[in-house]
C-alpha cells in the first residue's frame, strides 16, 4: 500500500474557495455535582485514605427531559463530525462547500430543536427540583442548584463559519524577512492540517469497508451473520465523502470512489442476505478496495 502520510505541498489559498472551517459549540447543563460530605462518609466507612473516593450525584435524579437533551447534544456533535474533517485542536472542522449546502440546514434544524427542548426543560425546572428532593433524600441540598434566572444560560448552541486564512495575508509591520518566516510557518501548518483531514477520510473509508468485509464473511460459521441495511448505506456514503471531500483533487480518492461505486452497483442488503454468489463477489471487490487503500496508521 502507498504511503499517505507524506505532507502534500499545498499553497494556502488553494482550497479557500471550495472549503471553510465550521465551529460548533454546544453547552448543556450536566445536572451533576460532587457531594463532598457523602464522599468523606464513603471514604471513612471503608477505612480509605482521604480523597480516594468520590460521590457524584445526579441533581435531578433520573430526569427524562434532561437526559433527552444530553443525548440530543451527543447526536448533534456526531452529525457535525460525520460531515466534516479535523482541522484544529480548538474544535474547528474542515467543511467543503458541496457539503455545506446540505449540512447547514441540518445544523440549524438541530439548533432549533435544541432550544425547543431546553426551553421546555427550563420551564419545568422548578418542578424538577421539587421532584428531585424526594428522589435524593438526605443527599438533597438546595444550594447545589443554579437559580431559575441562570439555568437558561447553561444551554447554548452556536454555529460559526470561518474562511480559511490566506498564507500571504500577514498584515503586520515586522519586516519582509520575518513576514516570509511567518508565511512559511503557516504554509507548513496548513499542509499538515490538510494532510490530517485527508487522512481522516481514508480512515473512515477503511472502517466502513473492513466492517462490510467482516460481516460478509460467512466462512467457518454455522449461522449467517446478521447485519443491518446500513452496512451498504455506510459504504455508499463513503463514495460521496471521497468525492465531496477531495478538495486537493487527489487521483487516489477519485479512483477509490469509482471503484466503490462499481462494486456496489445493484447491491442491496436483502440481495446480500439471500444470494451467496453476490455476497462472495461483493466481499471480493471490497477486499480488493481495502488492499488499494493508502497505508494508514491504524
Amino acid at each position: 500500500m502507498e504511503n499517505v502520510n507524506v505532507v502534500p505541498q499545498v499553497n494556502a489559498p488553494s482550497i479557500g474557495s471550495s472549503a471553510m472551517l465550521v465551529e460548533l459549540k454546544i453547552s448543556c447543563w450536566t445536572g451533576r455535582k460532587k457531594d463532598k460530605s457523602a464522599s468523606a462518609t464513603v471514604t471513612s466507612q471503608n477505612y480509605a485514605d482521604k480523597g480516594t473516593a468520590s460521590v457524584n450525584k445526579k441533581l435531578l435524579g433520573n430526569c427524562d427531559e434532561l437526559t433527552a437533551i444530553q443525548k440530543f447534544v451527543a447526536n448533534a456533535r456526531n452529525t457535525n463530525y460525520d460531515a466534516t474533517m479535523p482541522w484544529s485542536d480548538l474544535g474547528q472542522r474542515l467543511l467543503t462547500m458541496p457539503v455545506y449546502f446540505k449540512h447547514h440546514p441540518l445544523l440549524t434544524g438541530l439548533q432549533t430543536e435544541f432550544y425547543r427542548m431546553s426551553d421546555t426543560f427550563c420551564n419545568n425546572y422548578t418542578w424538577e427540583i421539587s421532584r428531585a428532593q424526594a428522589r435524593l433524600g438526605d443527599l438533597f441540598r438546595r444550594e447545589d442548584y443554579p437559580t431559575e434566572e441562570s439555568i437558561r444560560s447553561k444551554f447554548s448552541f452556536t454555529i460559526s463559519y470561518i474562511p480559511l486564512p490566506d498564507a500571504g495575508d500577514f498584515r503586520i509591520d515586522i519586516g519582509n524577512e520575518q513576514q516570509q518566516v511567518l508565511k512559511d510557518h503557516y504554509s507548513e501548518y496548513y499542509s499538515k492540517q490538510l494532510a490530517s483531514a485527508m487522512d481522516d477520510v481514508w480512515q473512515r473509508t477503511y472502517k466502513a469497508l473492513s466492517n462490510m468485509s467482516e460481516r460478509l464473511d460467512y466462512s467457518g460459521n454455522d449461522k449467517k451473520k446478521i447485519f443491518r441495511d446500513t452496512l451498504v448505506d455506510n459504504v455508499i456514503d463513503m463514495v460521496e465523502l471521497l468525492t465531496v471531500c477531495n478538495v486537493t483533487g487527489d487521483g487516489k480518492m477519485t479512483r477509490m470512489a469509482n471503484k466503490l461505486e462499481d462494486a456496489l452497483r445493484g447491491v442491496t442488503p436483502d440481495g446480500l442476505r439471500q444470494s451467496e454468489s453476490l455476497r462472495v463477489e461483493t466481499k471480493r471487490m471490497v477486499d480488493d478496495a481495502i488492499k488499494s487503500l493508502p497505508s494508514l496508521d491504524m
